[in-house]
């Protein structure tokens, strides 16, 4: 326990030092109420982001007993673009549902909830298997959204197409800032009930048939957890756009580093790195980089090549 509050210390002081950078760097008496009105509501965005997308992906991992999936898993992302699709395809670029950040975040995030609890009640019943059977037809149902989506860009006008594409991809330069305070809102709650339920999580890593024994409702609690899986991943995604290996790489490393199955703990270093992973990560493209690349091109390359590593080294267990 004293290794993971030195762990976390450490961990806080390197999140603390790139958030302070990113803030403060090229700062000046000519221009800082500027560059502080653009970077503070960024930094707020980013933050929000990491910590949704290092929870959320902890959240399914256990449930699910996996460390190599990720909630886009069950189509999640898949859904996002399909809703931004056909929200130009039917209305165009110059709709409410495009031109109101606020409004165009309540539809996806509503959908893709909505689309959550559908699959969880549909397919998660009593039975052994059914959170596996579940991540089977999520893969199915993901794979007819892209499908369906990029069928409609095909037909869609060049020039909404290009509107289009500002959304389909993770984008930390143009975070979100007008959803932050909803955000806010909704993490806070969803802090304070999920506070009660870490010893739960704990035994859930188990495994279900150990839960069950130490009398956990796995049904009932695993069909709660996934739909604050599907919420967090709705905020992330509706903030900087989908993030496919983040929350691998987030997740792996903080059990590696950690080295306990302690959730209270897990979810803060989790946290912590994905903030110093995404905070740093944007803070060297802007200044020494100078926008040539993008972080999110930086994460799925680096998280593809760790998941095929991850994939090799469960092979040889």
């Amino acid at each position: 326990m004293k290794n993971n509050k030195k762990q976390i210390i450490i961990m806080s002081i390197i999140a603390i030092t790139f958030l302070t950078l990113f803030v403060v760097w090229g700062l000046n008496a000519r221009n800082y109420r500027f560059n502080l009105s653009l970077r503070i509501p960024k930094v707020l965005g980013i933050l929000i982001a990491g910590g949704t997308i290092s929870v959320a992906s902890l959240l399914f991992q256990t449930i699910t007993n996996n460390r190599i999936i990720t909630p886009s898993i069950i189509g999640l992302d898949a859904l996002y673009n399909l809703v931004q699709t056909v929200v130009i395809f039917v209305f165009g670029s110059t709709s409410v549902f495009m031109v109101n950040k606020t409004v165009n975040f309540l539809a996806s995030g509503t959908l893709m909830v909505i689309l959550a609890m559908i699959l969880f009640k549909v397919v998660l019943k009593s039975g052994r298997n059914n959170i596996f059977f579940l991540l089977l037809v999520g893969t199915v149902v993901g794979t007819l959204f892209r499908s369906l989506s990029s069928f409609m860009q095909v037909l869609i006008d060049p020039n909404e197409f290009d509107a289009l594409q500002t959304k389909l991809f993770a984008s930390f330069s143009l975070v979100n800032t007008k959803i932050i305070f909803i955000s806010v809102v909704i993490l806070v709650i969803m802090a304070i009930t999920l506070y009660k339920d870490f010893n739960k999580l704990d035994v859930m890593s188990l495994g279900r048939e150990q839960a069950i024994n130490l009398g956990i409702d796995y049904d009932k609690f695993s069909k709660k957890i996934l739909v604050f899986v599907a919420i967090l991943v709705s905020l992330s995604t509706a903030l900087v756009g989908p993030i496919t290996f983040l929350g691998i790489i987030v997740v792996n490393l903080t059990y590696e580093i950690t080295k306990t199955y302690k959730h209270s703990v897990l979810l803060i270093v989790g946290t912590l790195i994905s903030i110093i992973a995404l905070v740093g990560g944007q803070f060297f493209v802007e200044r020494v980089f100078n926008f040539n690349t993008t972080i999110s091109i930086i994460i799925n390359f680096i998280g593809g090549i760790y998941f095929i590593n991850l994939l090799l080294r469960e092979s040889k267990l």
